[in-house]
């Protein structure tokens, strides 16, 4: 019998005791009790939607409707002198909740390809970022380690602009044997593109602050320099490259909400006002931007975000993203938000994802708008780009070469699911590790 088994067992009998704390101390009428909770937290959701879409004084209404609601069911439990029973069942639940979500276990992972052992590059080229990452080139000495390596490197500390799609693409034609990045995802990206152009393998350095593109290629994200043992001792993987009209990505492409508020002068300044200040007119049906997705299989109508990944996400709630699976499957992750009403916001967060998330997956998907451009997020880059956008796969158009030892990329558990936990608390499922 596997640790998990065990969790989902506690998880379920921790359930069952705040069940019982709260008949045994609050009596029959606790059910009632229980009825006005659940409706103060969607009225809490619904007053959060309503403060994030209106103005002047509805939002601020909505706001206090969101923060009294909970305090009116504190109160409502004090009448009752339950207060204690509420407090030492919610700390049951949370109990219970961690315990449930830690059954869940690792996620399956799909097996890669065959990696094959990578030829140690004779003329190396190196384009390295002194400013990405707080500084992480200087920081972990990442020039002077890869010229000992005998590659050459191009550091982007001088003054004014550097081309450096210019600089990858003379390397190239210098005779460059390899390609190699220590910066942001949007500049991997870039010279990613040449790399697989030209059909020269690509080096990946994570020395970007996020360093999202390195977590899924299973690096060292929290010392950079290891990535430059692929120089000496590498294997190389085929991987795939999204495509944004005329540019590549290697993580995703955001539309909507996101790309809209990014893209305000006044964003890097002063993030939560404008997003305040923004969030209504994003949220609004009649939006500036209304955009549709269009999928050879779905139609998405006037969603408020859309996120185009470069290969599904593994995606565990509706919180954030985790890594991807896999960089070779061929298709690109599709992600739509739609939240129209506070009945859809309260939906959202439920279980089974509501309807305002629509998650799919393509080998292409065209966006369009009202308008002749629409801001539109490149791995953590906003441009304007015509309408309608259209993003494509390149399956394994890129050769990645990658340290032979590496961490690999960070555990994700399974979303939560009752029927899982049951099953697990039966002794059924569950207790097989993942495949390496």
């Amino acid at each position: 019998m596997s640790i998990q088994h065990w969790l989902a067992r506690l998880s379920i009998l921790l359930l069952a005791g705040a069940l019982t704390v709260l008949i045994e101390f609050a009596g029959w009428h606790s059910f009632g009790l229980i009825g006005f909770t659940l409706l103060g937290l969607c009225v809490s959701i619904a007053g959060v939607y309503w403060f994030l879409a209106r103005r002047g004084f509805l939002r601020w209404a909505a706001l206090a409707l969101a923060v009294l609601a909970p305090i009116g069911v504190a109160v409502l439990f004090a009448a009752h002198n339950h207060l204690w029973v509420a407090i030492a069942v919610i700390a049951i639940l949370l109990a219970a909740a961690a315990a449930a979500r830690a059954a869940m276990g690792p996620v399956t992972r799909s097996t890669h390809t065959v990696d094959r052992q990578a030829h140690r590059p004779k003329r190396a080229y190196l384009i390295m970022n002194p400013r990405s990452g707080r500084g992480k080139v200087a920081q972990f000495g990442l020039a002077d380690k890869a010229r000992a390596l005998g590659a050459t490197v191009a550091l982007l500390d001088g003054p004014g602009y550097v081309d450096v799609a210019q600089l990858a693409r003379r390397a190239v034609a210098d005779g460059a044997d390899l390609l190699g990045v220590a910066g942001g995802d949007g500049t991997q990206a870039l010279v990613a593109g040449i790399a697989a152009d030209a059909g020269l393998p690509f080096l990946c350095i994570s020395a970007g602050t996020r360093n999202h593109f390195a977590m899924d290629l299973g690096l060292d994200r929290d010392d950079p320099s290891a990535c430059l043992d692929a120089l000496t001792e590498g294997i190389e993987r085929r991987i795939d490259l999204g495509r944004i009209g005329g540019r590549i990505f290697v993580n995703n492409a955001s539309f909507g909400v996101y790309a809209e508020l990014v893209r305000s002068p006044a964003y890097r300044d002063d993030k939560r006002g404008t997003t305040l200040a923004m969030l209504p007119d994003l949220l609004s049906a009649d939006g500036t931007h209304k955009l549709k997705a269009e999928t050879p299989a779905a139609v998405i109508e006037a969603p408020q975000a859309i996120l185009v990944s470069n290969n599904p996400y593994e995606i565990s709630d509706i919180a954030g993203l985790g890594s991807r699976d896999r960089l070779d499957t061929g298709r690109l992750g599709v992600i739509a938000v739609k939240v129209a009403s506070a009945a859809q916001a309260v939906s959202l967060v439920r279980a089974d994802r509501g309807t305002g998330l629509t998650v799919l997956e393509s080998r292409e998907i065209t966006i369009d708008a009202p308008s002749d451009e629409i801001p539109v997020g490149i791995d953590g880059e906003t441009v304007l780009m015509p309408t309608p956008v259209r993003c494509s796969i390149e399956p394994k158009a890129l050769k990645v070469v990658l340290p032979k030892h590496r961490p690999g990329r960070p555990a994700v558990r399974e979303a939560f699911g009752w029927n899982k936990l049951l099953q697990l608390a039966s002794g059924v499922g569950g207790g097989r590790p993942p495949p390496g």
